[in-house]
């Protein structure tokens, strides 16, 4: 026999994907989102986007250095939260808050679980939800080019005199009120789309969960309709960006599904019927919390394994 079989331990199917380069597809992913909210918002979406990006940058190196880690800034996981958080929060945001909020996510979130894949939720998420709770004027204080005005999904909920929702083409470009990141669609499906055929992600979470908040607005009757539901507030940037973060989203095929259901549903209810007019990251962030039961249940059974104590 001239083969040789070689014993080695696990993973044995590797890939070319390392950390950096999965990250940099997602900024690259990201970056038409950004141009688009610096071009309606106003230029001071940029400012919010560069303070962001550095305080989370210049946290983590600054923990890393003070508890004697290895500083792993180079792996631009800490560049893709703040410019992710950066995306969640409305051009007007005091920059003083933006930078509160990259410390919490980056020290309480990321790093007080063990840092890079072991936090339990997500960290720009966590982020925008402290600065929700405590500074929630100037996180829905909503501009377009220096101009105040109510986001089409508090339109749909509340009302308002004097305010109409804006056009399909005006909700697909991106031309209306919101946070930095989230008023295109086109550039989100853009980016998120060049990450599935990258195959950074897997079409099942975005699809699925747009598709269940799609249907729940036609069966709950939201009066803006399906198009419109998915394509306003932070649908999009959730279901492409943020609910596939690996470390806080289920592993396996049928998790990944039941994951994105538990999103669109949440997200469709806190919408229709809780106080918030959106709901993309309070879901995100709650079913962040069920993955470890998702997938204990939806974990393929081992070749040969025992269905129940002593049966074969």
């Amino acid at each position: 026999m001239n083969r040789l079989l070689v014993i080695a331990s696990s993973p044995h199917i590797r890939s070319d994907m390392s950390t950096t380069r999965i990250m940099a597809w997602v900024m690259v992913a990201l970056t038409p989102a950004g141009l688009a909210g610096i071009y309606f918002l106003g230029l001071r979406s940029l400012w919010v986007i560069l303070t962001c990006v550095v305080s989370c940058v210049a946290t983590e190196a600054i923990w890393q250095k003070c508890t004697q880690q290895k500083i792993s800034v180079s792996d631009l996981s800490a560049a893709v939260t703040g410019l992710l958080l950066a995306y969640n929060t409305p051009p007007s945001i005091p920059l003083w808050m933006a930078v509160v909020g990259c410390v919490f996510a980056m020290v309480i979130v990321k790093h007080f679980f063990g840092g890079l894949g072991q936090n339990i939720m997500n960290p720009a998420l966590a982020g925008r939800a402290m600065m929700l709770i405590c500074w929630p004027v100037a996180m829905t204080t909503w501009t377009v080019q220096g101009i105040s005005g109510p986001t089409p999904l508090a339109i749909i909920k509340f009302g308002s005199a004097g305010a109409s929702l804006p056009s399909l083409f005006d909700a697909f470009v991106g031309n209306m009120g919101g946070c930095i990141g989230e008023t295109s669609a086109l550039a989100l499906v853009f980016g998120g789309c060049l990450l599935i055929y990258k195959g950074v992600i897997s079409w099942r979470i975005p699809v699925t969960y747009i598709a269940t908040v799609a249907v729940l607005s036609l069966l709950l009757g939201r009066s803006g309709g399906p198009l419109l539901e998915i394509m306003v507030g932070g649908l999009m940037l959730g279901a492409f960006f943020m609910a596939t973060d690996y470390a806080t989203s289920p592993m396996t095929p049928k998790g990944q599904i039941v994951f994105a259901l538990g999103c669109g549903l949440v997200t469709s209810l806190i919408r229709t019927y809780g106080g918030y007019p959106e709901g993309v990251s309070y879901s995100i962030l709650i079913m962040n919390l069920t993955v470890p039961i998702i997938d204990r249940m939806t974990m393929p059974r081992v070749f040969g394994e025992a269905k129940s104590h002593g049966s074969k």
